[in-house]
């Protein structure tokens, strides 16, 4: 699975604009619901809160990994936020979350989804990658970075 099957050009948003879990969160389903691919945001921000409180999606080294299923969606979507100033995750080093990469799922594509997670945590896990990210000017510019990134796993 590439990056490219799952996350689309425009579903990036460089500068998030909350600075809490809670609040991204219900950024990033608003933002799916704007866009079409979900009517009901709350149901989502509820469905992402609850999977939070079961342990936070917050990896470690900057990054956090929400997701959630809806039967919303038939395909796996992903949007990716970047938080400039860092935000409270929660997260597992009790590091500030710079990456926000959500990925929501149909509810029968269990396999799909985890091979989504551990190609986006994959990913992420690249140093350089981030910080180049950080530094990126725009939208387009963080996508071409995921993608260049993307392009030298098999």
């Amino acid at each position: 699975m590439k990056i490219t099957e799952i996350l689309k050009k425009n579903f990036i948003i460089s500068d998030l604009a909350n600075n809490s879990k809670a609040n991204v969160l219900q950024e990033l389903a608003d933002f799916l619901s704007q866009k079409g691919i979900i009517k009901n945001p709350k149901e989502l921000h509820k469905s992402l809160m609850e999977r939070e409180n079961l342990g936070s999606t917050g990896i470690g080294e900057n990054v956090a990994i929400p997701h959630a299923k809806s039967d919303e969606v038939e395909s796996i979507t992903t949007l990716f936020g970047r938080s400039i100033s860092g935000l409270d995750f929660d997260s597992l080093d009790k590091k500030p979350v710079h990456f926000v990469c959500l990925v929501i799922a149909p509810v029968n594509s269990t396999g799909l989804h985890l091979k989504a997670l551990a190609r986006i945590a994959r990913l992420l896990k690249n140093v350089q990658l981030r910080e180049a990210i950080l530094q990126a000017k725009s939208d387009d510019e963080i996508y071409s970075i995921l993608v260049d990134e993307d392009s030298k796993f098999i």
